[in-house]
């Protein structure tokens, strides 16, 4: 049986391991290392875990305005990173090659489009995909071969979230996700969602209509229809980002030990070790 093709958000992950890890973990010149550790050591417990074929590590490009922010000027609006964080965001996709895992990252595109981009591929091709991220835009993606993979508790549990847990916890079909957040809204992305309807809402007015268009061409929201469509084209993921080759692959731990022994990330490097000797033996 083919193994599942794994694709991480790696924003949303290494996010999640700077603010779980305590800042003090430091590498060579006592630069910050909390997010470099963390999000190696999810890549490494996901490799164990799920035995995937390959990894695709998918990227948002900050310095770069995506389409998204072009339409829509408040757009994320508000967000501020800081400069640890930043720091190693700079480092992580190049860590990620050397691991020898697929890296995936171009001006205009988050990291959810290229996420979707692997699992229309993949899914195409008769394959499976786990989509490793904590952002639910991505809900949208999940289907009788796509299963997403949420974190729930830091970085060391995750859900697994197929078709029924999105029926269960909005009340709508993966497909719809993307009219269901242009309704509700979406608070991490500032977009305000139609005024007056929350969740529950959103919900009941997708089970009677199917979809947003259906429910504006019934005469719903009139004045607030175009801004309604621009939300649900901002929330839906882009499966036309371009990828590199998905071939399978099997990681390089001596070469990635070495990098991060370089770096001064002794005890990482000693864990890459023994997968490099474990690897061989």
């Amino acid at each position: 049986m083919r193994r599942p093709l794994l694709a991480v958000d790696g924003d949303s992950l290494a996010h999640r391991a700077y603010h779980a890890l305590p800042k003090t973990i430091r590498r060579l010149g006592g630069r910050p290392a909390g997010a470099l550790t963390g999000f190696s050591n999810m890549l490494l417990r996901l490799w164990e875990s799920e035995a995937p074929r390959a990894i695709l590590v998918a990227w948002d490009t900050l310095e770069t305005p995506t389409y998204r922010h072009e339409a829509f000027a408040g757009y994320q609006g508000g967000r501020e990173f800081d400069a640890d964080l930043l720091e190693q965001l700079a480092l992580l996709p190049e860590l990620t090659e050397v691991l020898g895992f697929a890296c995936a990252k171009g001006p205009g595109y988050e990291a959810d489009d290229f996420l979707a981009a692997a699992a229309a591929a993949e899914e195409k091709a008769g394959g499976t995909v786990l989509v490793a991220t904590s952002d639910r835009d991505a809900f949208q993606l999940a289907s009788e071969r796509t299963t997403l993979l949420q974190p729930v508790r830091g970085v060391s549990e995750l859900a697994r979230v197929g078709p029924a847990d999105v029926r269960e916890r909005y009340g709508v079909e993966p497909a719809q996700v993307p009219d269901f957040i242009a309704l509700r809204g979406d608070p991490s992305d500032r977009l305000p969602g139609a005024a007056g309807i929350g969740p529950k809402k959103a919900a009941d007015v997708l089970g009677a209509f199917g979809t947003l268009e259906a429910a504006l061409a019934a005469g719903r929201f009139s004045a607030e229809a175009e801004d309604l469509r621009l939300y649900r084209r901002i929330a839906t993921l882009d499966a036309s980002a371009p990828l590199p080759p998905l071939n399978d692959h099997v990681p390089r731990w001596a070469e990635a030990s070495s990098t991060v022994r370089d770096w001064g990330l002794t005890q990482l490097a000693e864990r890459l070790a023994a997968k490099a000797a474990e690897s061989s033996s």
